[in-house]
């Protein structure tokens, strides 16, 4: 946020008065409190600067023209491989200046497709575009990033580098035919594990040597694998500026659904994200600067959305946030994670803002989630999360520095300046998981106008040193800890 509304902030959050019982506890220190009428000002500061993100994102726009991908040979057959109609079509489109590169009603069969500047990629209603499975079609490899660490890998299903004007749009269907016989046997044991396990096509084959050439700062020209198993994200627009995707539904992807990494002014609007194989993440922005994601669906088999930017050495060696991103009126089913931050957060996360946004599923199992830990590390600070209704979900608000290798490193996380304010949970088995280190205990974090209308429990609360707490109930009751 502005200098000069941090300060607006922070001098609110200072303010104390009588009112709620105060935190303390084993590990946790005396939390501050201050009116309501304090609170509802800073909130009302604080979001001014989400509508200032919004306004600032530079929109796409693309000429009105048309290049249909069956006037370049495409066709709507079982067995007719369609690739060489659309790349066609786009080389077409790009060369006349851009538009529109349409696909019509529907099922057309394709490998990858590279977007290029000024081209939208248009899927009309009923059009389904059907990715083949075979990895040999997904090569030459390409610049991408996996889990935050940058490769020369797979290209990812629909792909750009370094192009600006770009959008995939309409009413259709991507499907990323992921299964489980194709793609996601990679992934090796995974909750029950609904395939047989191969350990010479584990992920793990490509995944620790990978990580390993990442600390060790080998070039990323060099990473280069003759054996991967590491599965391609669905859409991933890499450095590229000004995007767009909107009203799709994208289906079983291999891996993470959308994925702009190093991108500016990226939009997602309206895409319905339906995929529960692993690392099925519906929409996972890395290190981008202005992002809008509203109006979507996502029903997932990992983390709904979830914030990144970059992995330990890779992530510290790019040193690029993800920064300025709203967003709202979101739908979530099933997931690992509603709204979440890392655990690829090496990067540091800054001025994130979430609301409106409806949350519930059985196989819900958190609703915010901030996920990392003293390898990775990260700077996670001004985050605001406001208007989110959770009906179920097993952990409503998680905090944790133990994720995976937890306090094995020496790059603290921090988070500054978290704020959560008119939260209602209507159903959860833990209302808190929130873990700091001893050395490193979490702080700066606000909750206003909190309720958790059926909690099991309150959870774990380990190492909190600061929480600021207003109107904050628990089964019917003010928070008393």
């Amino acid at each position: 946020m502005t200098d000069t509304l941090k300060r607006q902030h922070l001098k609110t959050l200072s303010l104390a008065s009588a009112g709620l019982s105060l935190w303390s506890l084993n590990g946790c220190s005396t939390a501050s409190v201050m009116s309501i009428a304090d609170s509802d000002a800073a909130d009302n500061i604080l979001w001014q600067q989400a509508d200032n993100i919004i306004a600032s994102i530079a929109p796409t726009q693309f000429a009105k023209r048309d290049f249909v991908i069956t006037a370049y040979g495409a066709k709507a057959q079982p067995n007719y491989d369609s690739s060489a109609a659309i790349t066609a079509a786009i080389a077409a489109c790009a060369e006349a200046g851009g538009g529109r590169v349409v696909v019509p009603a529907g099922r057309f069969n394709t490998g990858p497709v590279h977007l290029k500047s000024n081209v939208n990629l248009h899927l009309q209603k009923d059009a389904v575009l059907s990715f083949y499975t075979e990895p040999e079609r997904y090569l030459p490899a390409v610049h991408t990033r996996w889990e935050g660490v940058e490769l020369m890998g797979y290209s990812p299903l629909i792909y750009a580098f370094e192009q600006e004007n770009i959008a995939v749009t309409g009413e259709g269907i991507l499907e990323g035919n992921g299964s489980n016989t194709q793609w996601w046997p990679w992934k090796g044991k995974w909750k029950h594990t609904p395939w047989q396990l191969d350990a010479a096509t584990d992920q793990s084959n490509t995944r620790d040597p990978l990580f390993a050439m990442a600390e060790q700062g080998v070039p990323v020209a060099q990473r280069v694998f003759e054996q991967n198993y590491l599965r391609p994200p669905f859409i991933q627009p890499y450095r590229c500026k000004r995007v767009l995707i909107e009203g799709v539904t994208i289906r079983n992807s291999p891996f993470w659904l959308i994925n702009p990494v190093l991108s500016d002014d990226v939009i997602v609007r309206g895409v319905n994200c339906v995929s529960f194989g692993p690392n099925s993440d519906g929409c996972d922005p890395e290190s981008c600067n202005r992002v809008l994601i509203e109006n979507c669906l996502f029903d997932t088999g990992d983390d709904c959305i979830a914030l990144k930017s970059g992995r330990n050495n890779d992530g510290r060696r790019l040193a690029t946030p993800i920064q300025n991103v709203v967003i709202q009126d979101c739908v979530m089913r099933a997931g690992h994670g509603g709204v979440v931050l890392g655990s690829e957060i090496s990067g540091g996360a800054r001025n994130i803002f979430a609301r409106r946004c409806r949350m519930s599923s059985p196989d819900l199992q958190r609703g915010i989630r901030i996920k990392t830990n003293s390898v990775r590390g990260g700077l996670i600070e001004n985050i605001a999360i406001r208007d989110i209704d959770i009906g179920e979900v097993k952990d409503a608000i998680v905090i944790n520095f133990f994720y995976e290798e937890g306090d094995a490193g020496s790059h603290l996380p921090q988070v500054k300046d978290l704020h959560i304010s008119h939260l209602t949970v209507h159903k959860a088995e833990r209302a808190f998981l929130l873990r700091g280190f001893e050395r490193a205990p979490i702080s700066g974090v606000s909750l206003h106008h909190v309720e958790f209308k059926q909690a099991a429990s309150v959870g774990v609360l380990e190492n909190v040193a600061q929480i600021d707490q207003v109107d904050v109930t628990l089964n019917g009751s003010a928070l008393t800890l």
